[in-house]
């Protein structure tokens, strides 16, 4: 599916000021980038600019300030000295986003330059999309570019708001998720089995409807899986449980058998007494969970099982860890599925943001898989079939 708005590619940015909209929603430890993914994915767009003699003009958020003025350890500083580490550019830096000290940092650039502006969150009509945030944003720049495709699900000011009084182009990493969360639903090479985990049913509802409606084999882990366990008869213990969507999942159970898609669940699960570092896993299968124990992790059946599904395939959509992986003990079956992926070289991968991108990084397997999404509800929401308000905003190619 052809990608059809206008990208920097259909325009003149010679000696033109670009504002660009980017993700670099980084994490930060002791005001350092621990995870610079992001940053990278907007580089060939930077880099493009720079060389065509723009003046670039970048803006993020960064975290969830509360939007009543700066935070220093929601800084965006970091991010920029790390895009200048990455690239060996010059990347210049204002701690200002809407003030004067911000439009003198832009009128003083030269072409090639590079400058980032400060958290657009710091202030909180950028959420809201006040159109004097739009206004302010738009003033800085000759054209606007959007490249942050994590946030292109967001009707916000630095997101949609300068797409109101300047052209409005797509970088090319926007271009690319699109272009590649579009395609794999649109014409999948087949056998398509697509993995969905993560803990809740409720949160993910529109992209089960829509990966039964797509998918071959559809393979379920997990904290989700205890509310499929339950429209099944079994119980689940202390697992967490969502009682009020245990109709709709024996609904899409049904669904699933009625279109021939096959649903696989966990047929075993590590559990434990009690959530917590020092929790101690034991296996049960999916059917016997005592009442005083949680599920925290798919079982070594289950394990072979998906691995063999996942052999079998020819694309993978995978979004959602299997159990909690942040603790090594119930991170097994999550890694147990990334290597099943990353063996199955003969398929397109598509690792669809979020913490499948963080346990793909974790083993250590991004390069085995064919593209990692860098948005989160943004790739879900494509999944979906819903329309992007970021990408909507943008000019329609000719």
């Amino acid at each position: 599916m052809a990608f059809t708005k206008k990208t920097v590619r259909d325009i003149d940015v010679d000696g033109k000021r670009v504002l660009m909209r980017v993700d670099f929603n980084v994490p930060l430890k002791d005001g350092v980038v621990t995870d610079d993914t992001r940053v990278r994915a907007a580089i060939p767009t930077i880099s493009y600019l720079k060389d065509h003699n723009a003046k670039v003009i970048l803006m993020s958020h960064l975290g969830r300030p509360k939007g009543d003025g700066p935070e220093p350890e929601l800084s965006l500083k970091p991010a920029a000295d790390k895009l200048a580490e990455l690239t060996g550019y010059e990347v210049k830096f204002v701690d200002d986003t809407y003030g004067e000290k911000a439009a003198e940092a832009v009128a003083a650039l030269e072409p090639g330059d590079i400058l980032v502006l400060e958290n657009v969150r710091f202030d909180k009509r950028e959420k809201k999309n006040d159109p004097e945030i739009a206004k302010t944003l738009a003033s800085y720049g000759d054209v606007f570019v959007l490249d942050a495709f994590g946030t292109a699900h967001r009707a916000q000011g630095s997101v949609v708001g300068p797409a109101a009084y300047l052209p409005a182009v797509a970088g090319f990493l926007l271009e690319k998720e699109v272009d590649t969360l579009t395609g794999i639903f649109a014409e999948p090479e087949r056998p398509f089995v697509a993995i969905v985990g993560g803990s809740k049913v409720s949160s993910k509802i529109g992209v089960l409807d829509h990966l039964i409606d797509s998918a071959d084999t559809l393979i379920i882990g997990g904290g989700m899986a205890y509310t499929f366990f339950l429209a099944k008869g079994y119980t689940v213990g202390t697992s967490l449980q969502e009682p009020d969507w245990v109709e709709r999942a024996g609904e899409m159970l049904k669904k699933a058998e009625d279109k021939g898609v096959k649903i696989l669940l966990p047929v075993d699960n590590i559990v434990t007494d009690h959530f917590g570092e020092d929790a101690v896993g034991e296996v049960v299968d999916s059917d016997k969970i005592p009442a005083d124990r949680m599920g925290m992790d798919i079982g070594p059946k289950t394990e072979a099982l998906y691995a063999e599904a996942i052999a079998g395939a020819k694309t993978v959509f995978w979004n959602g860890p299997m159990g909690v992986f942040e603790m090594d003990q119930f991170a097994h079956g999550t890694q147990a599925v990334a290597e099943a992926v990353a063996a199955n070289e003969g398929c397109t991968s598509i690792i669809g943001g979020g913490d499948s991108v963080a346990a793909v990084n974790k083993f250590d397997l991004a390069d085995k898989m064919s593209w990692i999404s860098t948005g989160g509800g943004a790739s879900m929401e494509l999944v979906e079939g819903k329309a992007l308000p970021g990408v909507e905003a943008l000019n329609d190619a000719e």
